[in-house]
């Protein structure tokens, strides 16, 4: 790909920021132009977080409008649903199939839409869904799920591994590397 938009999609305290962060290192280091925007809603406090990546020869916005995106990494299945009307007709969604429910759910107020991915999927969608959290576990933390869907979206992309492991390398912590590393793999297989 030449340009494109990503929309990384979840709830606060995930590591959607780290995950933009280390798209942001990939397009730069591929000499790509890349803006990136994140609107944070109650995201302290569990709350839907958006992050914005756009990528390619020049960009001139951050913001993905509806229809726009070509990917879309959902941390969980709500959100996935929240943004689908972003994705391109020809665009994926890559979903963490784990549920969290949010406080609304929780509370009382509403009910979890257990089977929102296969409506969606009826709808149309292209989904790419699996459980991230258990491949993070396997890897060492349950923190590393934003890695692991950072994994999973490396196999839609032609950049060598290598560049990828790089811009992993470039974005975490050194203290937290050797499992982000293992978390990536697990996800890209």
């Amino acid at each position: 790909m030449n340009s494109g938009n990503i929309m990384i999609v979840g709830v606060g305290g995930q590591g959607t920021l780290v995950a933009s962060r280390l798209l942001g290192n990939l397009f730069v280091n591929a000499g790509m132009d890349v803006k990136m925007s994140e609107v944070h809603g109650m995201s302290q406090r569990g709350g839907s977080v958006v992050t914005y990546v756009r990528y390619g020869e020049k960009v001139y916005s951050p913001v993905i409008s509806a229809g726009e995106a070509d990917f879309i990494v959902a941390f969980e299945k709500i959100e996935a649903a929240r943004y689908a009307e972003c994705l391109k007709a020809e665009g994926t969604i890559i979903v963490n199939s784990r549920e969290r429910e949010p406080m609304s759910v929780t509370t009382g107020q509403a009910k979890y839409p257990h089977e929102i991915l296969n409506e969606m999927a009826d709808e149309g969608i292209d989904l790419d869904s699996f459980d991230a959290l258990k491949l993070a576990r396997e890897a060492g933390s349950d923190k590393a799920v934003n890695i692991v869907l950072m994994g999973r979206l490396s196999k839609y992309f032609n950049f060598p591994e290598e560049d990828w492991i790089n811009a992993l390398k470039n974005t975490v912590k050194p203290a937290t590397y050797e499992i982000n590393e293992k978390a990536f793999r697990l996800g890209r297989k």
